[in-house]
Parts: C-alpha cells; sequence; structure tokens
C-alpha cells in the first residue's frame, strides 16, 4: 500500500513540475523493478496521475496570462483563435499532445498561457500515456523476471521481433518510393 501512495505522489509532483523532473516513464520503470505492485496498475496510476498533474501545471501557468499585458496578450488570444478556429487544426493539437516526442511539461504550459481548452488536451495526453507507459512497464517486468541476457536472447530469437524488424525495414524502404515532391504540389 505504501508503494502505491508513493508511486501516487511522485508521478504527481513530477508532472506539477514545470521543468527540470525526471520523465515520467523513469519512475514507472523504477517502481515496475522495485516494488510489488502490478504492471496494470503502474501504467493506469502512472497515466492519471501524469494527466492530473499536467492538467493542474497548465491551470497553474494559465494564471499567468492574467498577468501579461499589451502586445503579448495580443499575440496569445491569436494564438488561441489560430488553434480553435478550425476543426484540423484543433486535431493537430490533439494528436500532438497524444505523441509528442516535446516535453510535455512546455506544452501544457503553453496551452495554459494560451487559454485553449485543457479537457480534451489532457485525454488525450492520458491516451497516450496509456499506451507508452505500458511498454515502458512491460518491458521492466520482463526484465525484472527474466534477466537481460535472457532478454535480449530473445528479442533475437522471437518471431514477432523478427517481423516487427522486417516490417520497419520495408517501411523504410516504401518510404523511398514515394514521390513527396509530387504529393507536395499537388496539396498547394
Amino acid at each position: 500500500m505504501n508503494s502505491l501512495i508513493y508511486l501516487i505522489l511522485v508521478v504527481l509532483a513530477i508532472n506539477i513540475a514545470p521543468a527540470f523532473a525526471p520523465p515520467t516513464w523513469t519512475v514507472l520503470v523504477f517502481f515496475s523493478l522495485n516494488s510489488q505492485l502490478p504492471p496494470w496498475l503502474i501504467v493506469i496510476v502512472g497515466a492519471v496521475c501524469a494527466g492530473i498533474g499536467r492538467y493542474n501545471l497548465a491551470r497553474l501557468t494559465g494564471l499567468l496570462r492574467y498577468k501579461i499585458k499589451g502586445k503579448a496578450l495580443q499575440n496569445l488570444k491569436s494564438a488561441q483563435r489560430v488553434l480553435e478556429e478550425k476543426s484540423h487544426r484543433k486535431a493537430v493539437l490533439i494528436a500532438l499532445f497524444v505523441v509528442s516526442p516535446l516535453p510535455s511539461a512546455q506544452l501544457f504550459e503553453a496551452a495554459g498561457l494560451i487559454g485553449t481548452r485543457l479537457i480534451p488536451l489532457t485525454l488525450a495526453f492520458f491516451s497516450g500515456r496509456l499506451v507508452t507507459y505500458s511498454f515502458y512497464v512491460a518491458g521492466a517486468t520482463q526484465l525484472k523476471a527474466q534477466g537481460i541476457g535472457e532478454l535480449i536472447t530473445d528479442q533475437f530469437t522471437s518471431i514477432w521481433g523478427i517481423v516487427f524488424q522486417i516490417a520497419m525495414i520495408a517501411a523504410v524502404l516504401v518510404l523511398t518510393r514515394i514521390d513527396w515532391s509530387h504529393l507536395l504540389e499537388k496539396k498547394k
């Protein structure tokens, strides 16, 4: 029970932090390797607490919006209109929160300053984190159960690992066969 409370507190704290906090997945892997909590619980609690933490970070950062004056405030309002006026821009924004390689703290800080609706972004963030955290925790759980040597050997001899590697090579080859300039010209 103590491990669960520590997990909640640590994940909330690092996701409310505006900068210089470790990635949440590292904390989840640590708990996966060093506690008796079930992996599914670590993933769900991690994603929920990360979402709550980032939402609150955005809300707190949004309070600064009222301290901003003049041209800077006009720029923020313009950014909000640009992001929210067309549905395809909303979809891109939400997708950014699902799979972004950018640090999520700064994405949520920007969303808070811009004043955009936070619930859809937080739900997108949560759903993306459920998937990514599942991979990290599953890997750590497998490492804990098997040890590193056997895990590496399994990756080279697993039929699914081999199929995945071949599929990724094929995807790279397909990328080279697409006439990107023709596609870009069509769009213009």
